[in-house]
């Protein structure tokens, strides 16, 4: 791994962090990253602040436009010295990416952007055409889904659903990556071009803020559906 601009995909971000840390030689490193990840970071109480080093921890819970746009006037502050800006979130929205889109494409002068994050699959195709994509290969034990799919019932969906109905926005964008990676695995469902259009519809319905549990119900009935029988 190098200082170079690119998407990490990785389940172990805070050592990933600390990682990309210690790879920096002279440049400046601007971290904007959320809370939990915060959390989780090696730090003494009585540790020196080091001038090269500069991390903002976004005010919610996940990356929002506002984080973006902070980034993106970091960027453009001036420097002769080479700034590696560094934003770490479980997944970012595609509204978050969209916005970050053109500094990616057109960076400053001397300006490293590295996206950190657990998965590929919620990166857009755009922001994958314009960065290079590095994998680590930590592996994270993930709890039970709590869902039979090869067993997916009427009865089921409503059990699971009804699990769900307080999930937040950004837990449901991820829940919902488990289920379709699932659903897909398993063989079970007739997929087609339509099938993977409605995945995507299903990540931008959360971004766009449609309440979680609908769309939780939605996706589980249009794959009961598509159940092969």
């Amino acid at each position: 791994m190098r200082l170079t601009s690119q998407v990490v995909i990785t389940a172990q971000m805070s050592k990933t962090i600390e990682t990309l840390e210690q790879l920096r030689t002279t440049e400046t490193v601007i971290e904007i990253i959320t809370p939990s990840i915060t959390t989780l970071l090696q730090q003494e109480d009585d540790a020196p602040i080091l001038p090269y080093l500069h991390r903002i921890v976004t005010d919610k819970v996940s990356f929002s436009v506002s984080d973006a746009k902070t980034a993106i006037e970091k960027a453009y502050m001036a420097s002769d010295e080479t700034t590696v800006i560094i934003l770490a979130d479980k997944a970012f929205t595609p509204l978050v990416q969209n916005k970050l889109l053109k500094v990616i494409e057109e960076p400053p002068k001397n300006k490293v952007f590295i996206l950190v994050t657990e998965s590929k699959s919620t990166v857009l195709a755009t922001i994958k055409s314009r960065l290079p994509i590095t994998i680590l290969s930590e592996k994270k034990e993930e709890e039970a889904l709590g869902l039979d799919i090869m067993q997916l019932s009427l009865g089921s969906v409503y059990e699971f659903v009804q699990l769900h109905k307080r999930t937040d926005a950004r837990s449901m964008t991820i829940l919902v990556e488990r289920i379709v990676k699932e659903a897909i695995s398993s063989q079970k469902f007739n997929l087609d071009e339509k099938s993977l259009t409605l995945f995507s519809n299903t990540y931008v319905a959360l971004d766009m803020g449609s309440p979680p549990q609908f769309v939780l119900n939605a996706l589980l009935l249009k794959l009961l559906a598509r159940k092969k029988r």
